[in-house]
């Protein structure tokens, strides 16, 4: 019986023993890869990614004429692999490649290539190496010098269509930008429209060389006044703004791509007082569209940042979704990726609440209402169904807050538009009944907006449009707005 035991013991033993034995010899399969999907630009370029494994392993179907890998087998341990875009993408689409990773364990994996198409040439035709010359500034040392004035916008003037100022009868001069500085503004934004009114060939998104010596001139003069310069793609009859989709997504970007190699090349020798934002108001409600607004956005960044020079290191903007502060406290998870670290701006604008704002009855739909009365102290008993139902000093505070956020992690915070006006019938915009209300309202939510802004720590841009100044005379038209304006920026 003893011997029997002793005989099922060891054969016991002997089983745990292999079975041992057999995981240390046979560990679970194991296949990773860095990434399993790669873009390339129209242009492409080179990219990496890492693939581990515990087997020999092959990559099939690798066998795409614009795509080159350097190696398509490996064993055991970490291997990278170099993927190579031969050429440009002139075919008018996107093309893809589907890469098959199969590992001797078992394991397989499926890599995605896509190259975006280049509809456009390439207008990087001259970069230079880094400069740091003037550039020193960092985006929040940068917006630290701003917050020393007031800023403005140059509204309705070089974004008009089909030509510069005639949506405001004037143009921009020298003369009126030593104006502006002379009131107290040391920072200007240039809404201006490049692809509506100024390509000399559309088929490849060719800006006219005037047009961009002319933007370059006011420019000039705005820098020479030492003055920031805030310069946009603005909405341009909304080949971006109203087209934030997938299936617009590759010409967009070709777009994007094509008009800012040329103004960044052209306007790369001004040092830190100026910078490019991206676009303007683009229309966007969900994750999916803000993952392709974000595409945009460093579509953007990568051709500022490939002309070189300053540009290098140049402060850029990019726009939240829809400018709006809610939507962008919501969506705006993340920001673009920028290859250089802290020279991004982030912007949204403001003109709540919208009855208050909106021009005349019906603007914000059928049956909406506009308000003539706003802000504690302010409202009408002469003309009360004038008065601001909603949206009145705790709920803009509330609104314009959502935004701190952002300042508070080191991303300077741009108001690029914000303003109401006063009623007149000049404007054709309705005749208040209760003047005395209605200027009194106008100059509260002026002044209210302003500080709120401020003490935030934001940078507020006042939408100037020659309601408040005369451009062809240089003088102030509305002082009760000016005025209203200076006491919001008061500590």
């Amino acid at each position: 019986m003893k011997i029997k035991y002793c005989f099922t013991i060891l054969i016991s033993l002997i089983t745990v023993i292999s079975l041992f034995s057999c995981k240390k010899s046979n560990p679970a399969p194991q296949l990773a890869v860095t990434t399993l999907s790669v873009t390339f630009t129209g242009d492409g370029g080179t990219q990496d990614l890492s693939i581990s494994a515990n087997a020999d392993w092959n990559i099939t179907n690798p066998a795409y004429s614009w795509l080159q890998l350097n190696t398509t087998t490996g064993k055991s341990g970490s291997t990278v692999i170099h993927l190579t875009t031969l050429s440009e993408n002139s075919t008018g689409a996107s093309r893809s490649a589907v890469l098959y990773i199969e590992c001797s364990n078992g394991q397989a994996r499926r890599l995605m290539v896509s190259q975006a198409p280049n509809l456009y040439p390439g207008y990087n035709t001259s970069p230079k190496a880094p400069d740091m010359t003037g550039m020193s500034s960092n985006a929040v040392q940068l917006a630290a010098k701003m917050r020393m004035g007031m800023g403005i916008n140059f509204g309705n003037t070089m974004e008009s269509y089909p030509d510069e100022g005639v949506w405001v009868s004037s143009k921009i001069t020298e003369s009126y930008v030593k104006y502006v500085k002379s009131l107290g503004f040391n920072s200007v934004r240039i809404p201006c429209s490049w692809v509506w009114a100024h390509l000399s060939d559309k088929s490849k998104a060719t800006i006219d060389p005037a047009w961009l010596a002319r933007v370059k001139q006011v420019v000039g003069w705005c820098v020479a006044n030492d003055m920031y310069v805030v310069l946009n793609a603005h909405g341009d009859n909304g080949w971006l703004e109203r087209n934030v989709n997938a299936i617009k997504k590759d010409s967009t970007n070709a777009m994007e791509k094509a008009i800012w190699e040329q103004i960044a090349t052209t306007m790369r020798d001004f040092d830190e007082h100026v910078m490019f934002a991206g676009t303007n108001e683009p229309s966007v409600d969900n994750a999916e569209q803000m993952a392709i607004l974000n595409g945009y956005h460093e579509t953007f960044i990568n051709a500022v940042r490939s002309t070189g020079g300053r540009n290098s290191n140049r402060v850029l903007v990019v726009q939240g979704p829809s400018t709006d502060c809610i939507k962008t406290s919501q969506l705006m998870t993340t920001l673009p990726h920028d290859p250089v670290p802290n020279r991004l701006m982030l912007e949204v604008h403001f003109y709540g609440p919208w009855h208050f704002n909106m021009v005349k009855d019906g603007d914000n739909g059928p049956g909406t209402k506009a308000s003539y009365y706003w802000g504690k102290g302010n409202l009408s008993t002469i003309e009360p169904e004038r008065n601001a139902p909603d949206g009145e000093e705790d709920e803009l505070a509330a609104e314009l807050g959502k935004m701190k956020k952002f300042v508070d992690n080191g991303i300077p915070v741009i108001l690029g538009e914000y303003a109401t006006f006063r009623r007149t019938p000049e404007y054709g915009a309705g005749n208040p009944k209760d003047t005395l209300m209605h200027n009194r309202s106008v100059d509260a939510w002026t002044t209210f907006v302003t500080k709120t802004m401020k003490a935030n720590g934001y940078l507020p841009f006042w939408w100037e449009i020659g309601f408040g100044l005369d451009r062809s005379n240089n003088v102030v038209k509305d002082q009760r707005m000016l005025n209203a304006l200076k006491a919001g920026y008061k500590p």
